[in-house]
């Protein structure tokens, strides 16, 4: 499909091209590693110092106060897990509950939040930054390291010019030339395309707000590399080259606070920037579902509303229709009913350390509700990387195997946890006609194990308001066997049911209620399957699990046969029906 990253060649998901890759790229981040401690290195970094800060772009992520407040009085809430370090305390020297939970307060996304409280929450950000510094300031592994570095760097640029205008000259002054090494070692982090457009903006930004001949070195060589970097970060439709709608969002936002750094320097913004500013913002307006949230997809979560809403402030095309399909996502709308489905592989090779193998997933709201969705996996959550999987979307599955899967262990350390023998062919085939909606899709992620194709087909009915989908297994005639062609292999297509919905199981033990919230009727799932359950499930929303359920369809299918499970979602009759 247009827009989507080419396919990894097959010679990559050999398990020993894995390894070679994995050995060659940790040996050259070792490297980099040890050299980024060395004096020399460091003296570099400080060279030539910032004349302090200037300018204050405005960070359009809305800060929770109420988050800050709990830190003023010296509680710290991240991953789920909570550090009490007591009012005016130092979190910095005790050790963390848990990796995630460091990573979160290392990064200081919880500036905007202490910012957001006011003058109280402005002076325990000056005074908590400065105790950073004189722990991890000068270097450190972890506290240094591109994942933790590139969100610091920006909170700190929008944040510093903030809560240093009540600090001494001597702290801005310092502050201002941490700042400048940050940014600095963050620009030699990046070494390859994934998260290269972030670090970059993340590098332009430190330097737009650091005053002198610093900023304007920082800038012009941060502009330069971000240029490059979008090229192949931003797709020709919009969307990220990740397929995360939750990245696009996040790196439109980054690009808009950009915008208005350089503004406020008089500074020019590169072409290709406002390219892409304006690429992502139709990207988002497709990606904004009808309760201002995003899809579930491929590495990203919902989002607040507000969030999304930040990134759509500026949007001023809200009247135009919206495509039908983008970055391999299609939607389909009837008056009840809004859908988005997953018609394209996962990307592949350094873009696929947040992809999900669950192709032909899907989404659906019922009047603007989350009913039927996906568990939502990104990489800030607290959840384990089987949710990447097929078993943790609204999909099929196939025997007790997934089609892709996250590398592991020390491959995993060197290249991070990329997606591999996930990149099988994915067609998809839209049509229209007066009243009618319908998809067809199919993908050969089972093929080589089974040979067997996937193919699921959605009609939305705009008369009768109503949702009717076939799964089917298809035998592929080329296929090499593999298994035994006789046998029976199990099959499960799974809706998982958003946290504010409700699945109940009608007495038949076939048809399933769903009742999303504020629906007093709800919606019958009616299908043909041999087996109906309801399971417990979890969903993510910012980066915690929700407890919820998931409806699951059970069958078999035989190689030579296949097979095919069908099922409608419509509208439940009110009862006792209306006089």
């Amino acid at each position: 499909m247009a827009g989507q990253p080419p396919p990894a060649p097959a010679s990559r998901r050999l398990p020993g091209q894995v390894a070679l890759l994995a050995l060659a790229v940790g040996l050259r981040r070792q490297a980099r590693r040890e050299w980024a401690g060395s004096p020399l290195h460091r003296w570099m970094l400080a060279r030539p110092r910032p004349e302090g800060l200037t300018g204050s772009p405005p960070d359009p992520r809305p800060g929770r106060a109420e988050n800050g407040r709990r830190i003023l009085l010296g509680d710290f809430t991240f991953a789920g897990v909570t550090l009490h370090a007591g009012p005016k305390g130092d979190p910095w020297d005790r050790p963390n509950p848990s990796r995630r939970f460091a990573v979160a307060l290392h990064r200081f996304d919880w500036l905007r939040d202490l910012l957001a409280v006011g003058e109280s929450g402005a002076v325990e950000a000056l005074r908590l930054t400065l105790l950073w510094r004189r722990t991890f300031g000068r270097w450190n592994g972890f506290s240094w390291d591109p994942e933790v570095l590139e969100r610091r760097v920006f909170n700190l640029a929008c944040g510093a010019p903030r809560f240093c205008a009540g600090a001494s000259d001597a702290e801005t002054a310092q502050i201002a030339l941490d700042l400048a090494r940050q940014a600095r070692h963050l620009l030699a982090t990046i070494d390859g395309p994934a998260r290269a457009a972030e670090r970059a903006c993340a590098a332009a930004l430190a330097g737009a707000v650091l005053a002198g001949e610093a900023g304007d070195r920082l800038t012009t060589t941060a502009l330069e590399r971000l240029t490059k970097a979008l090229a192949e970060t931003v797709q020709a439709d919009g969307g990220h080259a990740s397929r995360s709608p939750q990245a696009a969002v996040q790196l439109l936002l980054d690009l808009q606070t950009l915008d208005e750094a350089l503004v406020q320097r008089g500074i020019a913004p590169p072409d290709e920037m406002m390219r892409a500013i304006d690429r992502l913002v139709g990207a988002v307006r497709f990606f904004t579902l009808a309760d201002g949230a995003l899809p579930v997809f491929q590495g990203g979560e919902a989002l607040r509303p507000a969030l999304v809403a930040a990134a759509r402030a500026s949007e001023n095309d809200a009247g135009r229709t919206l495509p039908a399909a983008r970055n391999g996502y299609q939607r389909l709308e009837s008056r009840s009913l809004q859908l988005v489905a997953d018609a394209a592989p996962p990307a592949t090779g350094p873009w696929s350390v947040t992809a999900c193998a669950q192709p032909l997933a899907l989404e659906v709201l019922i009047s603007g509700r989350r009913a039927i969705t996906n568990c939502g996996w990104s990489p800030d959550a607290v959840g384990p990387e089987a949710l990447r999987l097929a078993d943790a979307a609204s999909t099929a599955s196939l025997g007790d195997l997934s089609c892709g899967a996250p590398v592991r262990g020390l491959q995993a350390r060197a290249l991070g946890p990329r997606l591999i023998g996930a990149d099988a062919a994915v067609s998809a085939k839209r049509q229209q006609a007066e009243g009618a909606l319908w998809l067809e899709m199919a993908h050969d992620g089972w093929v080589r194990r089974f040979g067997l194709r996937h193919e699921r087909r959605l009609y939305l009915d705009l008369a009768a308001d109503e949702l009717r989908g076939e799964d089917r297994f298809t035998p592929v005639t080329d296929a090499a066997p593999g298994e035994d062609p006789r046998r029976f292999i199990p099959f499960a297509v799974r809706f998982h049911i958003h946290p504010d919905a409700r699945a109940s199981l009608a007495r038949d033990g076939k048809s399933v209620l769903i009742k999303p919230e504020g629906e007093e009727t709800g919606w019958w799932l009616r299908n043909d399957a041999m087996e109906v359950a309801i399971e417990a499930s979890v969903f993510f929303q910012d980066g915690q699990a929700r407890r919820t359920s998931q409806v699951v369809l059970r069958g078999q299918v035989r190689q030579e046969a296949g097979a095919r499970l069908r099922w409608k979602l419509a509208a439940a009759e009110p009862w006792p029906p209306p006089r």
